[in-house]
């Protein structure tokens, strides 16, 4: 069973960057494919972002197109979330899945505990 632990988020004033981290233990997540999600508060989860196990194919909710960068290290078991040009309406707890490649959250059977990120306008 894999275990993901995402880090990184936090406070942040509009125009600015974060980098979000999701680490993985318990399997190596190489060949699976990954993806990030978020969370406001009262509204239902949305897709950010997803990554096939090799790297080769990425995809954004087109929110965060030219503005987020889905990557990740197999020799770290990590994967990233590059957030720049942040926006107010980019606060949310932002979360990562391990699972299929795509945007239907059913598609993920792992997930992370989320890590708030707050963007001040």
């Amino acid at each position: 069973q894999v275990q993901l632990v995402e880090s990184g988020g936090g406070l942040v004033q509009a125009g600015g960057s974060l980098r979000l981290s999701c680490a993985a233990s318990g399997r190596n997540i190489r060949t699976y494919d990954m993806g990030w999600f978020r969370q406001a508060p009262g509204k239902e989860r949305e897709f950010v972002a997803a990554i096939s196990w090799n790297g080769g194919n990425s995809d954004y909710v087109d929110s965060v197109k030219g503005r987020f960068t889905i990557s990740r290290d197999s020799t770290k078991n990590t994967m990233y979330l590059q957030m720049n040009s942040l926006k107010p309406e980019d606060t949310a707890v932002y979360y990562c899945a391990c699972g299929t490649y795509g945007r239907d959250w059913s598609q993920y059977g792992a997930w992370g505990q989320g890590t708030q990120v707050t963007v001040s306008s």
